[in-house]
């Protein structure tokens, strides 16, 4: 068997990492959630609600899990290495 066989084949298996590419994907799906979210507890994200002085439960989970979502993907974003 040649080893230009084997090379050729495996020059072309390496790896592509796109760090801030992966980040922006990773919120855009942090706020598709949340606008689901919302529009299940009867609301629009990124408007104010006509009690604003009183937090809706069911918001404030919504809220919480997008926090927690969007840290997620900048922790992601700094272990992903940019090309």
């Amino acid at each position: 068997m040649k080893l230009q066989n084997i090379l050729l084949p495996a020059s072309f298996a390496t790896m592509a990492l796109a760090g801030p590419i992966s980040y922006g994907i990773c919120q855009g799906g942090c706020a598709g959630v949340v606008v689901a979210c919302y529009s299940a507890a009867g609301a629009v994200f990124g408007t104010v609600p006509a009690a604003a002085a009183v937090a809706i439960p069911a918001l404030a989970a919504c809220n919480s899990a997008f926090g927690s979502c969007s840290a997620v993907c900048a922790t992601v974003a700094l272990f992903a290495p940019i090309p």
